[in-house]
């Protein structure tokens, strides 16, 4: 038998094809059901989200604030000695390379597009008119919606997957596995299976609706740049593009994804350094920052308890639940990640260390580039919320905001090649954790096969694709993602739980040996 033979036979001994095969075939129906049925599918859906978003707004706002508060706790605590690795393992990575791919994994190219116009979102808003200041108020919102209680989603999670993988050398890489220290030998029965098909489903419709909203940015502005006519196409050329570049990454394994992550964050940090030095607004932009950062300090709690029980703006159920059930969805992934490049750090310095790097990073794209476009309003340079109000385009509004500083073409390069750097250093991390998803065991020094890989590389391009051609299923899947946000959480609280359990008993366990 030649070495060809010997690994084909491997890969049908390994690879566990129902987590391949379900979560597409589901995801395939409900695609055909859209285009089929756009208005019908939309309805239905829309009605199953404003009901969860609606009735069951206080469980994700809840869930939000207690794993933040959990994440505190697991620091300070004495989870927070526990290495993850051997008692006296050393960090796999530099605190700049780990950082790198923490931020970039964590954060599609959604934060550029985002970090432009979302206080746009907000101004206009009823709420933001009860609050007082629009200024202040429109600056806060986006990096309390970005901030300390979402990325608390990815550590807490991070920590308890680098617990199972490098302290109890755990050779499944899945959801279910996590659970196990509570769910017990039923993780290898149903329940198992239907919380991996739930994980994998997710994730893929996570995936391929996050592109929808930054790609069409990337697509225009290619065609302002070239003169070419914005087109679909364009966007598929895009998507190829990014494919090909994080393909190229994770074919190299995780030696190829830190370097990508690196030069990720080069780019984003160029972006964010000419944006202030070089566009009139610096002063603006830090004092707003400045003030932005002390106005979330000083009401965060309250943000967070926030429910609007009369329903006078539903401000709460329109965007804070909507993020926190998104952000969710992204868990089955990232953290993972996370976890897996955490090895030989402890669970302070995994969750402080996140905190201070991606918080870091998050509030300096927010407060640079956000206040860059709120001082354009705020100073009169440019009618900011006039131009979305009459075109209804935040595509073609972040252009007009981009073409006010000085040598905006070269601005418009650096801001594609950032975001399609952060969509390949996001999806070549998360191809490498489907990848692992997919085998029944894998060591955790172990990385699957190339063909394996690349399988998953090219699966979670096609349907981003596929649904370019299709608006209406586009926002009817990111719809589902957001519905299936509500199982998956409890489905966090488990592994959390589980966590706790495993890892006091193993504090335990080392206390008892310390007294032998």
């Amino acid at each position: 038998m030649n070495r060809n033979e010997t690994k084909k036979d491997s890969l049908k001994g390994t690879i566990d094809w129902s987590m391949v095969i379900v979560p597409f075939l589901l995801i395939a129906f409900l695609c055909t059901s859209f285009i089929l049925s756009p208005e019908g599918s939309r309805s239905v859906l829309e009605q199953i989200r404003f009901l969860l978003g609606d009735t069951f707004g206080l469980y994700y706002l809840v869930i939000g604030l207690g794993i933040f508060l959990l994440s505190i706790y697991l620091a300070f605590s004495r989870y927070g000695s526990i290495r993850l690795g051997k008692p006296d393992e050393k960090p796999k990575y530099s605190d700049f390379t780990w950082s790198s791919m923490m931020f970039t994994a964590g954060l599609a190219a959604d934060i550029l597009f985002y970090s432009f116009c979302e206080w746009i979102l907000y101004a206009g808003d009823p709420h933001i008119a009860e609050m007082g200041s629009m200024q202040i108020w429109s600056s806060t919102y986006p990096i309390f919606h970005w901030g300390p209680i979402p990325w608390s989603f990815y550590l807490v999670l991070a920590v308890s997957f680098g617990f199972m993988i490098h302290v109890r050398g755990c050779h499944k890489q899945k959801y279910s596995e996590a659970c196990r220290p509570i769910l017990g030998k039923h993780v290898d029965g149903l329940p198992g299976k239907l919380i991996d098909l739930l994980a994998l489903f997710a994730l893929l419709a996570g995936t391929a609706t996050t592109f929808s909203l930054a790609t069409p940015l990337m697509a225009q502005v290619v065609s302002r740049l070239t003169g070419l006519p914005d087109s679909k196409w364009i966007t598929i050329a895009i998507l190829v593009i990014t494919c090909i570049v994080y393909t190229y990454a994770l074919l190299h394994g995780m030696k190829g994804i830190s370097t990508l992550s690196v030069s990720c964050i080069y780019l984003f940090f160029a972006l964010l350094a000419y944006v202030l030095l070089f566009g009139g607004e610096t002063g603006y932009i830090l004092e707003t920052g400045f003030a932005a950062i002390g106005n979330l300090a000083q009401n965060f709690f309250s943000l967070a308890t926030f429910t609007d029980p009369q329903r006078t703006t539903s401000f709460p159920q329109n965007w804070t639940i909507f993020y926190w059930a998104y952000w969710m969805v992204w868990c089955v992934a990232s953290p993972f990640f996370i976890g897996t490049i955490s090895r030989g750090r402890t669970v302070k310095q995994t969750i402080l260390g996140g905190y201070v790097y991606s918080l870091g990073g998050t509030f300096l794209s927010f407060l640079i580039l956000g206040n860059y476009s709120l001082g354009l309003q705020t100073r009169g340079t440019l009618d900011v919320m006039g131009l979305y109000a009459a075109s209804n385009d935040l595509y073609s509004t972040i252009i007009a905001i981009v073409d006010t500083l000085p040598l905006a073409p070269l601005v418009l390069i650096l801001l594609v090649a950032a975001m399609i750097a952060f969509y390949a250093t996001s999806f070549d991390s998360i191809a490498l954790v489907a990848s692992a998803y997919t085998y029944r065991r894998i060591r955790p020094d172990e990385e699957p096969m190339h063909i394996v890989k690349g399988f998953w590389a090219v699966m979670l391009i096609l349907f981003p694709i596929a649904l370019v051609f299709s608006e209406s299923s586009m926002a009817n899947l990111q719809s589902v993602s957001i519905i299936a946000a509500f199982p998956v959480a409890l489905v966090i609280l488990l592994i959390i739980a589980s966590f706790l359990k495993d890892a006091g008993a193993y504090l335990k366990e080392k206390e008892q040996i310390g007294r032998m």
